[in-house]
């Protein structure tokens, strides 16, 4: 994650998932230097009986004494050339933002350090948005950016903001250069404390094209996944549907970016409205919630994008077939087996259902009734349900996002609720009807029958088996970020759609990137594989 260099050539590195700092000597040797490869913790020690959680940033002294940003223990700690480990700052487990001397002060998610000539110690507290400061005799300062005020202005001391800064180093005149990871930019902090942004644009979201971080998404909300590993995602605010390969690389599918509108045709010649939701059938089709449009899209395989159901424009409820049904704001789809798409009408609040031929009918809830009535077909009531899956036996899991809960539908049609408390807003983990969510607008099911929530505004995802046991999978509740780790360590900023591969890859659309993820049943300590997306701030709860 993180390498320094002393004066004899020797590399060291910060092993961040095998929790341990690694060293390279000139001619190539590897050895570990401290820390046990897969043993986290936080104990002081000397070699490999210390432990350390993620670190992810080190620096050496004219001592060679080596420095770790250690994020998931919101520590810096201090290793001796003898290889004697100690807490230099901050205290285990112990987010903050106090300055104070040594143990006394907090830190939240460091990630990077550097020295000056004078030997203080500069910590990029990412999770603070501030730049700090420690002493030779220990004592923490905050240098620049305010804790907890994310953003991107210039200025002196906590007049500056930042957002998520990753990385610090200094040049000769000691002047900082801040690695400002939410911003995509190069920030520079004078010996003054004087703030200025030297390279690059803050928040530069769009549509571009690319490899990895290099691509743009305005708003990526439902995705979904080809047999190959290809990612769909429904970019809600460019009006297309994009495609990401397994390597990383991302193309435009379908749509033009930035232009709304409804033409079929092929590729960029298309134009959708806000679509909300993607779902594929083995053919390789892609299907489209083209949510302003109260259409349903669909786009084959080499790329030409037709009108399956409904009519552009003309909101409404009524059955039919292709362009005589209505619908009022579709925004998630689901398939079947045998070709079946499930339709959340968010809109009208009913579940639809459209067969191959294309013939749509209603088959849970009533248009324009909302409520949570259990029951059967028309009988039954939801608020505002905004996503659907269907599991191998035809049942169909909705999320009832004004209700907080999760319903389910049989094949017979007879709708029940799995998980939640209709209106009872919260985030209790718990079975069936103890757990609380708060608004939940998106499902997906693995192979086990298990059921992933985006729980929204708790910017988390939860889990629910198939015994109606819910837990929270990732993320912190109402805490918003980009960290990316194990369990409650990683952070969302408003996380829009999910997605399971055969593989147990779990993908979220986050507010502008991709997120990927490795399902460990049991295992807390999930090791994440890339280094984080860029975060973005919190916004509106949904697009469209």
């Amino acid at each position: 994650w993180s390498v320094a260099l002393d004066g004899a050539g020797n590399i060291y590195v910060a092993d961040l998932g095998n929790a341990t700092i690694r060293k390279i000597s000139s001619t190539g040797v590897v050895t570990t230097l401290a820390g046990a490869a897969g043993q986290f913790g936080s104990a002081d020690g000397t070699g490999t009986a210390a432990r350390f959680f993620f670190p992810s940033g080190v620096a050496l002294d004219s001592a060679n004494n080596i420095y770790v940003a250690e994020t998931l223990n919101s520590t810096i700690r201090k290793i001796t050339p003898a290889g004697e480990v100690t807490t230099l700052a901050g205290a285990a487990g112990q987010r903050g933002s106090a300055d104070g001397t040594g143990t006394a002060a907090r830190f939240n998610s460091p990630s990077g350090v550097a020295l000056d000539s004078a030997g203080n110690i500069y910590v990029a507290d990412s999770g603070n948005h501030t730049i700090r400061k420690i002493s030779p005799a220990g004592v923490v300062t905050t240098l620049a950016g305010a804790p907890g005020q994310e953003g991107s202005a210039d200025g002196t001391g906590t007049a500056a903001r930042f957002e998520f800064p990753s990385g610090v180093t200094l040049d000769s005149a000691g002047n900082i250069y801040v690695a400002d990871l939410g911003n995509h930019t190069i920030r520079k902090i004078s010996p003054a404390g004087v703030v200025t942004t030297l390279a690059g644009a803050p928040g530069q979201f769009g549509s571009a094209d690319g490899i990895g971080t290099a691509a743009r998404f305005d708003l990526p909300l439902g995705m979904a996944l080809d047999s190959a590993g290809n990612i769909y995602v429904a970019d809600l605010r460019n009006h297309t549907i994009r495609k990401i390969s397994p390597t990383g690389a991302v193309t435009t599918l379908a749509g033009a970016a930035g232009l709304d509108g409804s033409a079929d045709g092929t590729g960029t010649a298309a134009r959708f409205n806000f679509p909300q939701d993607v779902a594929l059938d083995s053919a390789g089709n892609v299907y489209v919630a083209d949510g302003s449009n109260h259409t349903i899209r669909k786009i084959s395989p080499t790329g030409a994008v037709t009108t399956l159901a409904g009519a552009t424009g003309l909101a409404g409820s009524a059955d039919g077939t292709g362009a005589a049904a209505r619908f009022t704001g579709p925004s998630g789809l689901a398939l079947d087996s045998g070709g079946n798409i499930y339709v959340a009408d968010e809109g009208n609040r009913t579940i639809r259902r459209i067969t191959p031929q294309g013939t749509v009918t209603t088959i849970a809830g009533a248009p324009g009734q909302f409520g949570s009535a259990d029951g059967t077909g028309a009988a039954a009531r939801f608020d505002s349900p905004s996503d659907v899956a269907v599991d191998s036996a035809g049942n169909v899991y909705v999320a009832d996002d004004f209700n907080s809960t999760i319903r389910k539908i049989t094949p017979l049609g007879v709708v029940s609720t799995l998980a939640g408390a209709a209106g009872e807003f919260g985030s209790a983990n718990g079975t069936g009807a103890a757990a609380r969510f708060n608004s939940p607008t998106r499902v997906a099911l693995d192979s086990a029958g298990n059921v992933y929530v985006i729980d929204a505004l708790n910017s988390v995802i939860r889990r629910i088996t198939p015994a109606g046991v819910v837990t929270t999978l990732a993320g912190t509740v109402e805490v918003v970020g980009t960290t990316n780790g194990s369990a409650s360590e990683t952070l969302f900023v408003e996380p829009a759609g999910i997605a399971v591969d055969n593989r147990g890859n779990l993908y979220i659309a986050d507010r502008y990137a991709i997120r990927q993820g490795i399902l460990c049943p049991g295992d807390s300590r999930c090791q994440p594989e890339e280094a984080p997306p860029p975060p973005r701030r919190r916004g509106a709860r949904r697009g469209n």
